[in-house]
Order: C-alpha cells, then structure tokens, then sequence
C-alpha cells in the first residue's frame, strides 16, 4: 500500500488545529513580531557603527531607546507565540487521543482479535506524544525560526541583492542533505513506533501475567525477550541519533563556508562600491544570524518525521472500519425470543467454518445449555448474538428482528455477559456493579448485590460497597470476582443472560453460592449458559450438544441420557470421575 507523503500527513493533522485558529493566529502573529525585532539587531549593527563614525545628539538618545523597544518586541513576540502554540498542540493532542480512543471503542472484534493491546496502548500513549512533537515544538522552531530567516534574508536582499544571491547559492546543496535526513528519520521513525508497541506488550504480558511467569521460572524468559524488544528500540534510536549528529554539522559547515565565501567576495570593490561599513556589518551580522535559526530548523527535522510516522500509525488506525451500525430499531425492553437461521461463522476466509448451518429457536425465558469439548463452537455462537462478530452466513434474530436492524447500543442493552474470565475495574464496588450507570442509586446496588449473594463479604470491605477493589478486582477471591459480575448482570436487567463457563474453575462453596446467584438472576430471562461442570445444568429446559461447530443433540438431561449418546458418555465419564 502506498505511504501517505509527509504534506498529505501535515494538511491532515492541521485540521485539528482549526477549531483553534484564533490560537494559532496570535501565536503566528507573535512569531512575526519574534522575526521581526531580532532582524532589527543587524539594522542596530549599521545604525550604531554608523552613528559612531559620525555621533549626533539624537544619536545618543535614540540608540538606547531602539534596544529597549527591540527587545521589548521580542519578548512580547516569544510569549506569544510559546503560550498559543503550547494551547493550540495540547487541545490537538487531546482531540486525536479522545478520537483515537473513541474509534477503538467502535471497532470490531476481529479488530482486536488482530492486533495486540500493548500496540494498541502505545498508539495512545507514545505515538500521540511523539504528534505533540510535530504539533509543538516542530510548529513553534518553524514559524519561530522559518519567519527569523525570511527575515533574514529580506534584509539582506535590501541591503545588498548580489552579495545575497552568491549567499543562498548553498541553499539546493543543503536542501539535499535535508530531504535525504527527512527520508531516513522517517523510516527509523516508523520502526522504532513499532519497537514501543513490542515493548509494552512484552512488558503487559509480564506484568498482568506474573504468577505464571514467577510459578514456571520464566523470569529469565522473560527477561531475555523483554531486552530483546528494549534493545530493537536502543539500536534504531541510536540510528536516528546518528544521522540527525551528522546532518547539522553538516548543514552548518555548508553555511560556514557560504558566508566565509562571503566575506571574501564582499571584499571586491564593485560590490563594496555603495556599502557604507556599518551597512557591510549589518549585513555580514545578518548572514551569521542565519546560521542558528537554520541549524535549529534542520535538528527538528527529525521531531518532524517521528511526528509524521507516528501520525501515519494514528491515522491508519482512525482509518479502520468501525462495527456496523445501520439499523435503528430500539424495542425498549425486548421479550427475549431469540432465533438463528443457517447461521455458519467463520474467523478468518482461509479457516474452516466454525460454525455450520445452525437452526434454532428460543422461547422467552428458557434456559438453554451449550455442552461439548473445546473448540466446538459454544463460545463463538454465543459471541455472535451481541454482533461482537457477523455471520459469515445466516441470520440471528431477537423477537423477529434481524440483529443489524437493531440499533448497536439497543441491542446490547438487552444482553448481560458473565464469562469466566471476570472483568473489574480499579474502582468502587458500587461503581463495578452500577458498571456504565453512573448516578444509580445506592438500594438498586444492594439489592443486586443481595441477589448475587455477594452482600455478604462486601459488608466486610473495609469500606463497604465504597472500597475500592484494585487492578481487575485483585482484593477479591475468585468466587467473589464471579460473584460481583453476576450482581453486575442482575443490575443490569437484561431480557438475555449470556453464562460462559460462569462456574468452571470455582471451589465447592463458592461454586454453591453462585449457583443460588444463577437461579436467581436466570428468573424471568432468556438464558445461555455454557458449562463443563454438567451437573450445573440438569435444571435447563433444553441442552444443546455442539461438535465441530454443528449441534449434534438436543434436549433434556433425562431425554439426552435415556437416548445414550454423545451427551450421555460426558456425563458418565464426569460422573465417574467424581465418584472416584
């Protein structure tokens, strides 16, 4: 795919500058008054050499007066444009970090599924900082400097258009350095934006995962790998250090030699032939002025091209297609009849289907049972009904509507998700069970935390239902994790209970208490529950046996273990293993 050009990519991000551009004017103005007082020191050169050849009264009293009113100028000119800028590139950075987040909370499961999460938090984090960059300091030298040298070189033409046609004949010479400096810092850019992303993947997986890492004695592992990606990131940063060491000295070399060239040529009686000296040493003041704010303008260069690289990864992200969100209709609160149609999914074009041509049709309020080894299809056909992913084939319908003629966040709204793996936030218990509902009241909360037999140990936090529970709920025991999440889905009263494994993995006692939470959240709602543990579900009304992503059996316990077949041999070997 063709790479967006460096101007595509600037013009792009300027547009988050335009609700800002009353900022951006005073700063640019600021800028100018910037230029424009420190151009007036090589005029001060000329008035003051001139002024002593030939003193005045007026002489004596203007010359001060015009230093004063010079650097008056310039600092009215800095403040200018340091604080507007510095306003304008932090409301940009802003609004692409709350775009940014906001697009990845819209984008599709398969999304995620595709990119890992320490990538995904880099963009945020470090490539957004690395656009303040480009935004801040890259805009500030530019204009600061960029209008210092126009300037510059305006005066210069004033003073003398000859001398200064000999001076800028270096300026394609350094122009070639530059562009080859730009395309370098920008490959080395991109590479080292993708070296963060490895980084903090390898450093999240370590940290979320430390039990395992220290239980397997993998800390050498992971030490190795996490200096693996750490020393990726040192090379190539080193890299974009050398080229820029070797590009400025470079380009202040060519500009020494320009002006040095200058001096002698200056020399020659027919240039010199309407130059009073002070007007010689203003210009030759003038010329070497310009050496700093060129060196100033070609270091930024690579802040500009890490900026433009890590603009590009913002973009493309930006770019990518959010969940469709066509439909509209809203029925409030649906009954919680749910129907699948021939429905087949497949993950990936080249993967096999991993589901196939499913038929099936839920009552309201019926509990249904997935039963059958990994990777039979359970967790995907559930996946499907709050579109985390589409059908490849098929339809699924809740109450007779096609799910994509739902409006996205209705149909949500009449599912609650309990899985397995339990997700908490480093906040409140009563901010964790109200997830998404802030301001609800404090009964609603207690009553749905009695409901999920979790009041118990909560009113032993220190804190109450105000105690806040730590990264993903690391204060609580598991059962108690697994508890809190079904209080969260009671709280939420949906007409659809989703229950992935909602019990696998748990002690007797604590599995005991959630089973009394389950039945009480399961009354009066459409339910599907998916379970090792078969003895959790010999209440349901239907169970399904899935294989290789077909159902292969339905029915009740009793009928599935008087017809003797698949879910029949699960069941006697589970039993079996119990009894021993």
């Amino acid at each position: 795919m063709k790479q967006p050009s460096s101007w595509t990519l600037y013009l792009r991000l300027l547009r988050y500058v335009k609700p800002h551009w009353k900022a951006f004017a005073a700063a640019v103005v600021g800028y100018i008054i910037y230029a424009a007082s420190s151009t007036a020191l090589a005029e001060m050169m000329k008035r003051l050499i001139n002024g002593i050849q030939e003193p005045t009264a007026d002489f004596r009293l203007l010359m001060p007066l015009f230093v004063i009113c010079m650097f008056g100028a310039r600092g009215v000119g800095t403040f200018l444009g340091t604080y507007f800028m510095e306003s304008v590139a932090r409301n940009v950075v802003h609004a692409l970090r709350m775009s940014l987040f906001g697009k990845m909370l819209k984008l599709p499961g398969r999304f995620f599924d595709e990119h890992s999460s320490g990538h995904l938090i880099s963009r945020v984090t470090y490539h957004v900082e690395q656009v303040t960059g480009a935004v801040t300091k890259a805009l500030t030298v530019i204009l600061q400097e960029g209008f210092f040298v126009l300037g510059l070189t305006g005066y210069l033409f004033w003073t003398n258009w000859k001398l200064t046609l000999i001076f800028i004949a270096v300026t394609p010479i350094i122009g070639g350095v530059v562009a080859y400096a730009s395309r370098r810092f920008r490959r080395l850019s991109r590479r080292i934006q993708k070296s963060v992303g490895d980084v903090t993947h390898v450093a999240s997986e370590a940290i979320s995962g430390y039990r395992v890492v220290r239980t397997h004695g993998a800390e050498t592992f992971e030490y190795e790998r996490f200096n693996a990606a750490s020393e990726y990131n040192r090379a190539q940063s080193m890299k974009v250090a050398l080229t820029k060491a070797v590009s400025a000295p470079v380009i202040q070399t060519l500009v020494a030699v320009s002006l040095a060239l200058l001096v002698w040529l200056a020399m020659a009686p027919e240039l010199m032939a309407n130059m009073s000296a002070g007007a010689f040493v203003a210009f030759i003041t003038a010329a070497s002025m310009m050496a700093k704010p060129i060196k100033s303008l070609t270091e930024i260069n690579g802040l500009i091209q890490r900026g433009l690289a890590a603009s590009q990864e913002i973009f493309s992200l930006l770019d990518s297609q959010t969940e469709p969100d066509e439909g509209s209709y809203d029925p409030g609160r649906a009954k919680g009849e749910v129907t699948l149609e021939q429905v087949s999914f497949r993950y990936a074009p080249e993967q096999s289907d991993a589901l196939k041509n499913i038929d099936l049709t839920v009552s309201p309020g019926e509990m249904i049972a997935l039963v059958g080894r990994s990777g039979a299809g359970k967790s995907t056909l559930i996946g499907l009904m709050p579109r985390f992913y589409q059908p490849t084939s098929g339809r699924i319908l809740i109450d007779g509507v096609k799910l994509d003629d739902y409006d996205l966040k209705a149909l949500r709204r009449q599912i609650s998700l309990v899985t397995q793996q339990v997700t908490l936030f480093n906040t409140t218990v009563a901010e964790n069970i109200a997830y998404g509902q802030p301001g609800a009241s404090h009964e609603r909360i207690i009553a749905a935390a009695k409901a999920a037999y979790a009041d118990e140990f909560i009113s032993r936090l220190p804190k109450g239902y105000d105690t806040v529970i730590g990264d993903n709920g690391v204060m609580l025991s598991g059962g108690q994790r697994q508890r809190m999440a079904i209080a969260r889905a009671i709280f939420k009263d949906a007409p659809i209970l989703i229950l992935d494994e909602a019990t696998s993995a748990l002690d007797t006692e604590s599995e005991r208490y959630i089973q009394r939470a389950l039945e009480e959240v399961c009354k009066g709602r459409t339910t599907f529950v998916i379970a090792h543990r078969l003895s959790t579900i010999e209440r349901a009304d239907r169970i399904l046996v899935m294989d290789q992503g077909e159902i292969i059996e339905s029915g009740t316990h009793a009928q599935l273990l008087e017809e003797g077949g698949a879910y029949a041999a699960l069941y006697n070997i589970q039993f079996s293993e119990q009894g021993a």
